[in-house]
């Protein structure tokens, strides 16, 4: 998904503050100069004379340019000079930039800079509502470990661990894939086995690449959407942005489906999101403890059939980890 007219502004909106900010150090540096060193504006006064002498010149005389250049040169050298002789540093009236590669541009011709490439992403993960959390719930912090490996689950056929070896395995195609294979995830299990650290670690290796990503719980996704369908408050046009931003993004990441009061509304809202996306061709990952006759029972059969029927169906196994991080974390400040 590509930024938004807005999203782009806001961007570069960054940028016309970095080029404000930079004019304005050059204009306070430059008085505090020609203050101490009256001079120095002699000098670049004569430079800007000897510019238009050289302009002219190109035009007819083009014999005394290389002349005129040789003496803004002299003179440039006179300035550094100054500079040096009065204790400034001898590149102090060159501008600031926040980047020297595209002048706080954005741009490099008609490329974007790499400094404008790490905003899109940094503005991404502000957006997606995970910035803080992917610190700390990423693939290089995932612990196998937290998985048993001393009894078979009878679902799956597989110790947790296994299982869970095998879903990370899917996880990372998932993200590997993105590109030219859109999917959908579906993670269900008990409470603690890890389904929303897993949503996590996908988001940040997507929002590394600059994919949009938003993560909502299932409780704040229909609120938003309740919200911006009766609240009159709300303008049409931010209605509109904030539906499209949901239905459009490149992964939408539903979190804890089922916590939400179940009705008439949520589940219409539902179906309409999950089949706009698929439509599209817009990625979705769904994390819920319902199991499956428990999503059958409390969703409509057309929702039901949209799940197993285009998604790719993982059941996390195991105990609940939060509760031992809880307890190794007791047992380490008791001794």
């Amino acid at each position: 998904m590509k930024l938004t007219n807005s999203q782009y502004e806001q961007l570069m909106s960054v940028y016309y503050e970095r080029q404000v900010r930079s004019k304005h150090i050059s204009r306070i540096r430059y008085d505090e100069v020609i203050t101490m060193i009256p001079e120095y504006h002699d000098l670049d006064l004569q430079i800007q004379q000897i510019s238009l002498d050289y302009a002219k010149s190109r035009l007819s005389r083009g014999d005394q340019a290389q002349n005129l250049e040789q003496r803004i040169e002299h003179i440039s050298k006179q300035k550094e000079q100054l500079l040096l002789s009065h204790g400034f540093p001898i590149d102090y009236l060159k501008p600031v930039y926040h980047c020297q590669d595209c002048q706080d541009t954005g741009y490099i011709g008609s490329q974007k800079c790499h400094c404008f490439e790490r905003e899109i992403v940094n503005f991404l993960y502000a957006q997606s509502n995970l910035q803080d959390v992917l610190e700390r719930e990423n693939f290089s912090h995932f612990n196998l470990n937290f998985y048993p490996d001393d009894y078979i689950e009878e679902t799956t056929g597989q110790t947790p661990r296994d299982n869970m070896r095998n879903i990370l395995k899917t996880a990372r195609n998932f993200v590997a894939d993105f590109d030219e294979i859109p999917g959908n995830l579906l993670l269900y299990g008990n409470t603690g086995v890890g389904k929303t650290f897993l949503t996590n670690c996908i988001a940040k290796e997507l929002l590394d690449k600059s994919h949009t990503v938003v993560y909502l719980t299932s409780l704040k996704l229909f609120d938003i959407l309740e919200t911006y369908k009766f609240d009159r408050d709300v303008s049409y046009s931010e209605k509109n942005a904030a539906v499209s931003y949901i239905l459009d993004s490149d992964l939408l990441i539903i979190d804890d489906l089922g916590t939400e009061l179940n009705n008439s509304f949520t589940s219409s809202q539902l179906y309409h999101c999950i089949d706009t996306r698929l439509n599209h061709k817009r990625a979705t990952i769904i994390s819920t403890n319902l199991s499956f006759d428990d999503l059958r029972e409390q969703y409509s059969e057309r929702i039901f059939s949209r799940l197993t029927s285009n998604y790719t169906l993982l059941k996390l196994t195991g105990d609940d980890i939060r509760l031992k991080k809880a307890i190794m974390q007791h047992t380490n400040e008791t001794h």
